[in-house]
């Protein structure tokens, strides 16, 4: 029989172990009784699995507790049938006959961390269960009194399905027979003292509501993505690489149809050929990971397991990457394991204790963003950050993940005063709990996903972020290169009369460019908070400013490191940035200036060059693959060098002038001699230059020593630009 205080608990939905009480219980005698809690129910009685009525159930407390020994074996299935107080009858499954979803082996490797797919045991499972359909939830909260799933098949009643607890792992878990994919959901938790904490979005949800709302939404396993080893070959450190960055929300909107944002499929259907068109070899997604708020332009995500609803559903995504792969173009996601917003719904104080993030504000709180850091000395939590990359990699197949913010990540001290942190356990402030976890993820990603490719988003000297963890590194594929980022566009910021003392900002790069696998990235961070965009930082008069930044992008290709542009500085965007609206993509309509076109074709002709020489991608990251000519003509404000590929054949020369002078009969060293073919002039009339060349396009070595070589060429340099030379023969 029940005993009061049971019955008092469940009613108040204040029972820590409700399958003790609730659902088919054995009596010392070998009968079955059957409990139910179903509040507003007239009558309730128990039906055989066949649907022949077996024995009604009395009531134990009018709030809808309901409890009788009926005629059923031991084990045996059953179904509830509920008349409610409306009239109206049910036939139900009892979700509290049904046996844990959560395997013994799936627990034991989560209480280690070491569940390489947590995503396929936790969240929302929708699944068959001893033979009935359902959905599995599982959600880790080890210090809660009290788990309940609440939706709109409850009427968001944290009473009626509260979970059982796996203690062994600290997770709480239930199976609800009939409920599918599109379900509503959250978690209503009482903290370890039994006081009731904002209901929580689930951690693991596949699927989110579109904000404001902020309720999981159950979603369906996406089948794992094949390897492909053609994009095995597409991501290699050898593999021409540039990336076309995109903010989704406002690389093109509709404004026909309010402004809205473009869906995955119209994204599929625009974005991706027009990447292509471009020559890019990969987009990068600002984080498309559900956040709450528009103005974190995704980089405060709560939902790390959900695509936005912003633009559609998962199978939406799904498709997208489909698409991308099958033109041939990769995706790469924003990843951002280093932070979270505190909002109520989300991860914060989870459980009514400090569970994901630290809790001394001096290791959790980040003063830049006004967000928690994660406390990735927990094992669950490193893991739960660990298998996320995993299944963004194999459920929707991305080629790779940037990893947003790891110089935060590094060390303790990042963007704190002295007194604001705390040293490691050995006096230090490196993070060693974060670069332990960064080796971790490099590690799995690289053991079960190969061919994927992870960057890391760092600012400081800290060395070895893109070598092999067995060699002491962190373990990346490719590091952005900041410091060759702020030093070039500084450079190209002066007026070209100062230049000549600014030299050593261009060739700098070239001192530390091969200690790590680079990215030359012209990120969204560059156009904006007041900095204006890429053509607005350009110096002189509107002609000059054009030129200026197409010689800026042939230094760029020329230079060694994979190549990131983001969206809109393509065709020199005049205005910054702003997310919540439209590219202005009128600046390339027939009526605009023509610059703007030319520009966007001078990109597009500087990724086929980077695809079609070798030289200009095998050996990006080896100083053998580079060779200065010259470097220290800062009078003039020039410099030239020479890229090679695997096997040296075919060598390219690239030229710059920095200054508006047209520069006749420049002499220049060249390693080869023989016939020079001019490849690309960022001066071609064709991009909106003044059609300044070398005579009919190619040039022959003359044996006049320059630059400490044999060789030489006698060259015209066109003014502002970058001028590309293929050795033929």
């Amino acid at each position: 029989m029940l005993n009061p205080t049971d019955i008092e608990l469940i009613r108040l939905g204040r029972h820590g172990d409700p399958f003790a009480v609730l659902g088919p219980q054995g009596d010392a005698a070998g009968q079955v009784w059957v409990r139910a809690f179903a509040p507003g129910a007239r009558a309730v009685a128990v039906l055989g699995a066949d649907g022949a009525a077996a024995s009604p159930l009395a009531l134990a407390h009018p709030d809808g507790v309901w409890h009788g020994q009926v005629g059923i074996e031991p084990g045996a299935a059953y179904l509830l049938q509920v008349e409610w107080s409306d009239g109206q009858c049910q036939t139900l499954d009892d979700p509290y006959r049904f046996g844990p979803v959560l395997g013994e082996l799936d627990a034991w490797l989560l209480s280690e961390g070491t569940h390489l797919r947590p995503w396929e045991v936790l969240g929302a499972n929708p699944r068959q269960h001893q033979g009935v359909d359902g959905t599995g939830f599982a959600v880790w909260a080890p210090n809660a009194s009290r788990v309940s799933v609440v939706g709109d098949f409850n009427q968001w009643d944290g009473r009626r399905h509260p979970m059982r607890l796996r203690r062994e792992c600290g997770v709480w878990e239930l199976f609800i027979p009939g409920l599918g994919p599109g379900g509503r959901y959250k978690y209503e938790l009482l903290g370890p003292q039994g006081e009731l904490l904002p209901q929580k979005a689930d951690p693991m949800a596949r699927a989110a509501e579109l904000r404001p709302a902020t309720a999981s939404v159950v979603a369906a396993l996406p089948a794992p993505v094949a390897p492909s080893p053609a994009r095995q070959a597409a991501n290699a450190l050898d593999a021409p690489i540039s990336i076309y960055e995109v903010h989704l929300g406002s690389w093109r909107r509709k404004p026909e149809d309010g402004n809205r944002w473009l869906d995955w499929d119209e994204l599929a259907a625009t974005l991706l050929p027009y990447a292509h068109d471009l020559g890019f070899s990969h987009v990068e997604l600002l984080p498309i990971s559900e956040h709450p708020f528009d103005g974190s332009w995704g980089y405060q995500p709560l939902g790390l397991y959900a695509p936005t609803a912003r633009f559609g559903d998962p199978a939406g995504f799904a498709r997208f990457v489909d698409r991308a792969h099958a033109i041939g173009l990769g995706v790469i996601l924003d990843w951002v394991p280093a932070h979270f917003p505190a909002d109520a719904h989300g991860l914060a104080h989870f459980d009514g204790t400090h569970l994901y993030e630290y809790a001394d504000p001096r290791e959790g709180y980040h003063p830049d963003w006004n967000t928690l850091i994660f406390n990735l000395g927990r094992t669950e939590v490193r893991n739960h950050l660990v298998g996320n990359a995993l299944y963004w990699l194999e459920c929707f197949g991305v080629d790779g993940l940037r990893v947003d913010a790891v110089a935060s990540m590094l060390y303790r001290d990042y963007s704190r005063k002295a007194g604001q942190w705390i040293p490691n356990v050995h006096g230090g402030r490196e993070n060693l709990e974060s670069i332990s976890f960064l080796r971790r993820l490099n590690e799995v990603v690289g053991g079960e996903r190969p061919q994927a490719i992870t960057l890391a988003e760092e600012s400081t000297a800290f060395p070895a972020v893109s070598r092999p963890t067995y060699a002491g590194g962190l373990g990346f594929h490719f590091k952005w290169n900041m410091g060759w980022m702020h030093d070039t566009l500084a450079y190209m910021a002066c007026d070209p009369v100062h230049r000549s003392h600014h030299q050593g900002e261009l060739s700098f790069g070239l001192v530390y460019a091969f200690s790590e696998n680079f990215v030359l990235p012209l990120s969204h961070d560059e156009v904006v908070h007041g900095k204006g965009s890429l053509i607005a930082k350009m110096p002189g008069d509107g002609w000059q400013k054009f030129a200026n930044l197409r010689a800026y992008y042939g230094f760029m290709w020329g230079h060694p490191g994979k190549k990131l542009l983001f969206m809109g500085c393509e065709f020199a965007q005049g205005r910054e940035w702003n997310h919540d609206s439209s590219l202005d993509w009128h600046l390339l309509a027939p009526d605009a200036d023509p610059a703007h076109a030319g520009v966007q074709r001078l990109v597009r002709d500087l990724n086929a060059l980077q695809r079609s020489l070798p030289a200009l991608h095998q050996r990006d990251f080896s100083a053998d693959g580079f060779e200065w000519i010259s470097h220290d003509d800062a009078a003039h404000s020039v410099l030239a060098f020479v890229r090679h590929g695997h096997d040296g054949a075919n060598p390219v020369l690239v030229l710059c002038n920095f200054t508006p002078l047209v520069r006749q009969g420049w002499r220049f060293g060249v390693p080869r001699a023989g016939r020079w073919v001019e490849r690309l002039n960022t001066d071609s009339a064709h991009y909106g230059g003044s059609n300044v060349g070398s005579a009919l396009g190619a040039l022959s070595t003359d044996p006049i020593t320059a630059h400490g070589r044999a060789q030489s060429l006698a060259c015209t340099l066109p003014p502002l630009a970058s001028v590309f030379f293929e050795w033929t023969a």
